[in-house]
């Protein structure tokens, strides 16, 4: 008899993945509850259960006697969302993963090499706090009642839609691309020597599928990332090299993008100074001990010469031009560059 998964959202970077390795290679039966927007990147043999998840009624009409022998939440952002999916699924499956988020260590944590025990705080980032609160609340109850709750945290993941970047505007990556295609120059936070992790949606499937009915994963948290650190120059020289064009990198210091970038609307508070300006390197050896098949597969390089395969050929699709970001590039590398004559 096929286990049966129900997953919150189910179409996103990390959910379409595990979706896929469940239908296509572990013969999973597979429930997608959602709104019904992007039902179109899931395999055929997936069950739709098309419903706002905030109706919880309408939830618990179509649901009816249903049970699970895993619930993932992939879109739950609030405590409030955690506390409805409590009041949904307690009694209705033997585990319950949340997907919260790397982010939610500290900023910056005491070692740059980063564990499930490093301590959760991020006074940047209210993203990331309220992630904190989420688990805090569903730990709460599996200390107290039971509920067989299983964290997991990602950091920086990514497919073939994204191309992962550090500065970009409100429109996403393709500005930037734009920009160096066109060799100009091309914003990088700090002096580009900070380490981060890239992971591959499907590399990041493997870990969670794992974790999937395993009794070791109850009560339990996990970070689930690749094991290549790159540099932010690294990272941003590989995408050039697969456009075939020269970086023509700008160095900005975070600080300095905070000052001239929160006022535009541009969240560099919690997006850099709360996440990604902070070197990390993230030690899996915990979820390799209980998901020992977990392993990076597709190094960056690889991964961004999909992704940008995939966004060159889909111009309608992944090519969101953005004019405002790209003048307000201009306008800081100008101002800098008038500073330096100045002093």
């Amino acid at each position: 008899m096929k286990k049966r998964a129900l997953f919150i959202g189910g179409t996103g970077t990390i959910s379409t993945a595990i979706v896929k390795r469940l239908v296509n290679e572990l013969d999973w039966e597979v429930w997608v509850l959602n709104r019904g927007n992007r039902d179109h990147v899931l395999p055929e043999a997936v069950h739709r259960i098309t419903v706002d998840i905030n109706d919880e009624a309408a939830v618990i009409e179509k649901l009816s006697d249903m049970t699970f022998d895993v619930v993932g939440e992939f879109i739950g952002f609030h405590v409030s969302q955690v506390e409805r999916d409590y009041r949904l699924f307690a009694g209705k499956t033997k585990q319950y993963i949340y997907i919260s988020s790397a982010s939610a260590y500290n900023k910056p944590a005491a070692n740059y090499i980063i564990t499930e025990g490093t301590t959760l705080a991020n006074p940047y980032w209210q993203y990331s706090r309220d992630k904190i609160t989420c688990e805090e609340f569903l730990m709460k109850k599996y200390r107290e009642e039971g509920f067989p709750v299983t964290i997991v945290r990602p950091s920086h993941t990514y497919d073939e839609r994204n191309v992962p970047l550090g500065v970009h505007g409100k429109n996403g990556f393709w500005q930037v691309i734009k920009r160096m295609r066109e060799g100009k120059p091309v914003i990088i936070q700090g002096d580009g020597s900070s380490l981060w992790t890239l992971t591959w949606n499907a590399d990041f499937a493997i870990g969670y599928t794992g974790l999937m009915g395993n009794r070791h994963a109850i009560g339990e948290a996990f970070q689930i990332t690749s094991d290549e650190a790159l540099t932010w120059d690294q990272i941003y020289n590989t995408i050039a090299d697969v456009l075939g064009v020269k970086l023509n990198a700008y160095h900005v210091s975070t600080d300095f993008l905070r000052a001239v970038g929160d006022k535009y609307g541009y969240d560099f508070t919690g997006a850099l100074l709360g996440d990604k300006s902070v070197s990390v390197i993230f030690d899996n050896s915990k979820l390799k001990r209980v998901v020992p098949d977990m392993r990076t597969n597709v190094r960056f390089d690889m991964g961004v010469k999909i992704a940008l395969d995939y966004v060159l050929s889909h111009p309608e699709e992944c090519q969101k031009e953005d004019p405002e970001f790209d003048e307000w590039c201009d306008r800081v590398i100008a101002a800098l560059e008038e500073a330096k004559k100045r002093v």
